[in-house]
């Protein structure tokens, strides 16, 4: 039932607009506003099933005569067949199709106007007049129903607004019964709202925009002047209760009736539209225009929700930074809790007294060889220990025959340093182990609160909010044909400037969204992420300045011969703050084994980048993770790590081959150092920072390909004898002459990324 009222109420609103827009019109020769007004509402997603109809009878009631009817009626196919048509087959009507149905619509009325020798210069303008409307009516239709009245319209939107009220007003001025004016009825009832949600400014443009309406349709100004005056009068008694702005209006009418004789009959009866408006200005509920109020507000509305991110961002980084130093803390105790390792003398004495104690202590002959002889039965234990903590074990071949002669408990003695060096050893592994994981957890430790401390760095300024950019996006992007529902526009760093936007799923493609928003911010802008708004049909768009260079790459890789699978990884991954990394892991031998231990390796690099931890840590730690296995399998680590905001590269080597930039005037190698990943505890990786010029080559590769080449020199010069400037090609090229040098046997995986700068 409730759907009923509601669409026979939506039924009788259209009849009234369109008999309104119907009597509108220019000098009462053209009347181009209620045609496009239906195609209009149709694009609107407004029921054309109640739309045809109300159009019609409006259209009768204006003038009920046959031929009328049959341009109202061929307007009406032009629409709904075309209309039902795309609906079947499922496909969204254009604007260029919509704008030519408009055209075909009008036919028989331009036929009948020719027939009645109109002048061909007033059939043209009222076709391109209500062209001109049409789009205006889209403009402002297709905004409102996309967002709602959640955000204030932008410039342009507002000159559409404009244009369609003026047709408005024109309609109105042309609808009196007797000397009841509907024209003044809603013009004064608008100018109250606008008077109450608005400026004077904007309220003042409105009632000049009502004014030229009448002037519009009877080349007579009367209302220009009285329309100004209940502008001024209500704006001067403006107060929180509504009745004052009211009667400040009633004054202004009769002052311009009695005092200033400003229209041609002037009586109660004229004067009623106005007082009727007001009252029912004051009866209405204020909370009904406040959604108005955000649609025409031309103030900062949304200076608190910015206020209070800049408030959240402060918070955030008065926590990220407090805590940054609760895990440096952490970091200082965890270092605390580390055991020194004995050392290698500190070690034989205590195993040397151990074994006194428990083979010598009931020995007959143990004042004699630890007094007499002292000395020298200490440099003997301690020899033996030596050799036990060194081979593993001793025999009886280890022990001097002076000693084996007159020492009665030998075997005893040799059983009892084998079983002590070998707790002992597993002992400081165990040890060694724990401190291992205890230093791993206080470099993690460390690297948590430096990135802490990075993030808080970050989230500290300010955000300088720019809301003249933000209107004029937003403007711009809707003359051409892409519907913004909000940007936001700030400033992240000195070098980086952030657009947010809301626009509709199918503009997201248009490639003159980010032509609008580089030349709205004057920055190159790019896009740098998108994902779907909280309302259905639109997407968040965030553009960034767009990094000072860019970068292609290619792969190009062989297994070892005979291999199934190749011990080598490779790793490309986009990080945080325009930089890329580029990543080669290298398996001791090739194979499954291989295979596992480089994927481990490469795995943890990555998710140790991506979550923001500096070069030194990352190695340090993947090094000393691996290092705790203990299965004597070690891998080779190379990673470059471009910032496309500076070009500079960082080169991170353990125990990679060289590595090479190919430039314009030569070839620069990049050296290899340091200890593969996994052998040595405390290994630290060769860092080499480089800058990079447009047009450069990074060539990383395993020592598969660097070792078919012989020599870094070799290498270098066939790098450059490569003309190629597709990365990929450049890849496969070097592969290919790798496997040329071994006669096309693979002795090794082999693996190469080119990294091309632009």
């Amino acid at each position: 039932m409730k759907t009923k009222v509601f669409y026979f109420a939506e039924f009788l609103a259209f009849i009234v607009l369109f008999f309104i827009l119907d009597l509108a019109s220019i000098n009462g020769k053209i009347f181009p506003f209620a045609f496009p007004m239906l195609f209009a509402l149709a694009w609107a997603n407004q029921k054309v099933w109640l739309l045809a109809p109300a159009y019609i009878i409006s259209g009768l009631c204006t003038s009920f005569t046959a031929t009328n009817a049959i341009c109202l009626v061929v307007t009406v196919f032009a629409l709904a067949l075309p209309y039902y048509i795309h609906v079947m087959c499922k496909k969204r009507m254009k604007k260029w199709e919509l704008f030519s149905y408009c055209i075909i619509g009008q036919v028989a009325t331009i036929s009948f106007q020719i027939l009645n020798n109109l002048s061909i210069y007033i059939i043209i303008l009222n076709i391109v007049i209500g062209l001109l409307f049409l789009y205006c009516a889209i403009s402002i239709f297709e905004p409102l129903l996309l967002r709602g009245t959640a955000f204030k319209f932008s410039n342009f939107e507002l000159i559409c607004a404009g244009v369609i009220l003026v047709a408005f007003a024109s309609g109105l001025n042309n609808f009196n019964i007797q000397n009841f004016s509907f024209f003044k009825l809603f013009a004064s009832f608008v100018i109250l709202i606008f008077i109450n949600i608005s400026s004077i400014k904007l309220s003042m443009i409105v009632a000049s925009l009502f004014g030229l309406g009448s002037l519009l349709a009877s080349n007579n100004p009367v209302y220009f002047v009285p329309i100004i005056l209940w502008c001024l009068f209500a704006g001067a008694f403006t107060t929180k209760q509504k009745i004052f702005s009211a009667i400040g209006m009633i004054i202004a009418e009769s002052i311009s009736g009695f005092y200033f004789k400003l229209y041609y009959t002037f009586g109660i009866i004229e004067m009623l539209p106005v007082i009727i408006s007001c009252f029912a200005f004051v009866i209405i509920p204020s909370k009904w225009f406040k959604e108005l109020a955000v649609l025409f507000n031309t103030s900062n509305q949304r200076l608190a929700v910015k206020n209070l991110i800049n408030r959240n961002r402060e918070i955030l980084y008065r926590r990220l930074d407090n805590l940054s130093e609760v895990f440096f803390e952490m970091n200082s105790v965890f270092k605390k809790l580390i055991k020194s390792q004995m050392s290698p003398e500190q070690v034989k004495e205590m195993l040397y007294n151990e074994i006194k104690n428990s083979i010598c202590k009931n020995c007959p002959e143990q004042k004699h060889c630890h007094r007499t002889f002292s000395n020298d039965t200490k440099k003997v234990f301690e020899d033996l220990i030596t050799i036990a903590l060194e081979k593993n074990r001793i025999t009886l071949l280890d022990i001097p025959s002076y000693l084996s002669s007159r020492c009665g408990k030998a075997n005893m003695l040799i059983s009892e340093i084998n079983t002590l060096t070998s707790q002992y050893k597993n002992y400081s592994q165990l040890v060694g182990n724990v401190d291992t994981s205890k230093l791993l957890i206080s470099d993690q430790l460390s690297g948590v609160a430096g990135l802490m401390k990075e993030l808080a760095g970050e989230v500290k300024p300010v955000l300088s909010f720019d809301n003249g950019k933000e209107n004029k996006i937003i403007d711009e992007l809707a003359f051409n044909n892409i519907a913004c529902v909000d940007a936001v526009v700030y400033d992240k760093d000195a070098r980086t400037m952030i657009a947010s936007l809301i626009v509709r799923d199918e503009d997201i493609a248009k490639t003159r969204l980010q032509g609008v928003v580089s030349k709205v911010c004057g920055n190159k802008m790019a896009i740098s992420e998108t994902y779907p708004s909280s309302k259905a049909g639109l997407t968040t768009v965030n553009l960034k300045t767009a990094p000072r260079f860019d970068c292609i790459f290619g792969v190009a890789s062989q297994n070892k011969s005979g291999s199934s699978q190749s011990g080598d990884c490779h790793s490309i991954e986009r990080l945080d703050g325009d930089k890329f990394m580029f990543a080669i892991c290298d398996g001791m031998g090739s194979g499954q084994e291989a295979r596992e231990k480089s994927e481990t390796a490469i795995g943890l690099v990555e998710n140790f980048y991506k979550a923001g931890f500096d070069n030194e840590i990352i190695l340090s730690s993947v090094n000393k993770l691996l290092n705790l296995e203990k299965d004597e399998m070690f891998s080779t680590i190379d990673i470059c790590v471009v910032d496309l905001k500076s070009g500079i590269a960082d080169f991170v080597k353990m125990g990679a081959t060289s590595s090479f930039i190919r430039k314009e005037d030569g070839c620069q190698i990049v050296e290899s150092g340091a200890l593969p990943i996994g052998v040595l505890q405390d290994a630290s990786p060769l860092i080499n920072k480089i800058v990079l010029s447009e047009k450069d080559f990074i060539i990383i590769s395993s020592d598969g390909i660097n070792d078919a080449f012989g020599s870094d020199k070799d290498y270098k010069d066939f790098i450059l004898t490569i003309k190629t400037t597709n990365p990929q090609e450049f890849a496969e090229e070097i592969l290919e002459k790798a496997l040329a040098n071994n006669n096309g046997y693979a002795v090794d995986d082999m693996t190469c990324l080119v990294v091309k700068i632009m």
